[in-house]
């Protein structure tokens, strides 16, 4: 089971209960919080859309996408069986519609991870459902017809996959589990497009983590380099057990596995689970959600990597995050026009996260909040990614809060 670290008073919890849903809901202290404005912050906010917990969905874990005018996103909960569902928002009016409610049979359930779209169709993962109750690998289209393109086993296959798929330039797409594989500590996996219509897409367990100090549970998605080279995090594992930057180089049929960082929850951070994304053709970029400046005590880093002409990795913290625990960002950061831009879970004036802004300056980097959540109707605790729309705004998700109590798709303009 992943624990995070409890401190500061922090209630204990872990990412088990996270999955089912990431935070339990305190009706008093809701209650309050919903009284405080909604508005801090200089920058122009609104929170579009509060899910209402019913056949909408409820609990939005991961970020949108966007495309032609429409964001799509996943809601780890509610929907018509209360198992999740894909949902769309028009950008212009704010109007939500289900795309696609999911039941916990063999279509799967609950979904945390973002979607990808590809050819005009969606492709996601549910950390629950399928015939082994393992999760599953899916595309769906915009109309709203779900496949299901593998259910998991739970066995060396992987199991409880979280995060977000990639694709090559065949169609083929890439992601983690959580859990399975030959040791049961997760896996990246491949799953081959047929070439074939109306044929099977095919597994593949490239690596199985947890065989040693190579890493262990990966909740973030991965990336590719341009020599086709897999890079991404593990949230556990490693020398000093608190998750590792890895990267895997094909060979043939099988791909090797080199350990870029080990964390040990001091200042360098610890427990990432945000992946990492190229800031540059040498230079890596990602977040550890636990540590920093006071070592266990911190809130989280955002990293770099970079590659040195040896052929090693240097590691270097940009920005130490502040908060009570679990500040850092959940799921991987958007890099655009030079600046970072991610959130946090349990950052900000009212321990209930914040939107932020990274710009290089010089060897540093200059911090900027954007927004600071009240936990209100403005939302509560956001583990989302962000996206850019065609008009310069930042759209996300949080968790929790909004007018209802079960999370918000927002935006704020940078």
């Amino acid at each position: 089971m992943r624990e995070l670290i409890e401190r500061k008073g922090a209630t204990p919890m872990t990412l088990e209960s996270i999955s089912s849903r990431r935070f339990p809901t305190f009706p008093f202290a809701l209650a309050l919080l919903m009284a405080l404005s909604s508005t801090v912050g200089a920058q122009t906010f609104n929170a579009v859309y509060s899910f209402k917990g019913v056949s909408d969905g409820a609990n939005p874990l991961a970020g949108l996408i966007f495309s032609s005018g429409t964001l799509y996103g996943t809601a780890n909960s509610g929907g018509s069986s209360g198992l999740g569902v894909v949902y769309k928002i028009n950008s212009t009016t704010g109007l939500q519609s289900v795309v696609y409610s999911f039941a916990g049979g063999a279509d799967g359930a609950n979904p945390e991870a973002g979607l990808l779209m590809k050819g005009g169709i969606l492709y996601g993962t549910t950390v629950g459902g399928g015939p082994s109750g393992a999760g599953t690998v899916f595309e769906v289209t915009t109309a709203g017809k779900e496949t299901v393109l593998y259910s998991f086993t739970g066995g060396a296959d992987g199991g409880s996959p979280e995060a977000t798929l990639i694709s090559d330039s065949a169609g083929n797409l890439y992601g983690t589990t959580f859990s399975g594989g030959t040791s049961g500590k997760g896996t990246v996996f491949k799953l081959v497009r047929p070439t074939v219509t109306g044929a099977k897409w095919t597994e593949q367990a490239l690596y199985s983590f947890g065989a040693g100090t190579d890493g262990a549970n990966p909740v973030a998605s991965v990336t590719f380099d341009k020599a086709g080279n897999i890079y991404g995090t593990t949230s556990a594992g490693g020398l000093y057990s608190y998750g590792t930057v890895f990267q895997l180089k094909p060979s043939g049929s099988t791909w090797t596995e080199n350990i870029l960082y080990e964390f040990q929850l001091m200042n360098d951070g610890g427990i990432p689970y945000g992946g990492v994304t190229f800031l540059n053709t040498s230079t890596l970029v990602g977040t550890a959600t636990d540590g920093g400046e006071g070592g266990a005590n911190g809130g989280g880093t955002v990293f770099e990597l970079t590659q040195l002409s040896g052929g090693g990795w240097t590691f270097k913290v940009i920005n130490s995050l502040a908060g009570w625990g679990i500040s850092g960002t959940y799921r991987t950061i958007l890099h655009s026009s030079g600046k970072i831009y991610a959130t946090t879970h349990c950052d900000g004036a009212h321990n209930a996260g914040t939107v932020y802004e990274l710009t290089p300056s010089g060897n540093s980097w200059n911090y900027k909040l954007l927004y600071q959540f009240t936990g209100g109707t403005d939302g509560l605790f956001s583990f989302s990614n962000l996206v850019f729309d065609n008009q310069g705004y930042l759209w996300g998700t949080t968790n929790g809060g909004g007018k209802n109590g079960y999370g918000v798709v927002f935006k704020v303009k940078p």
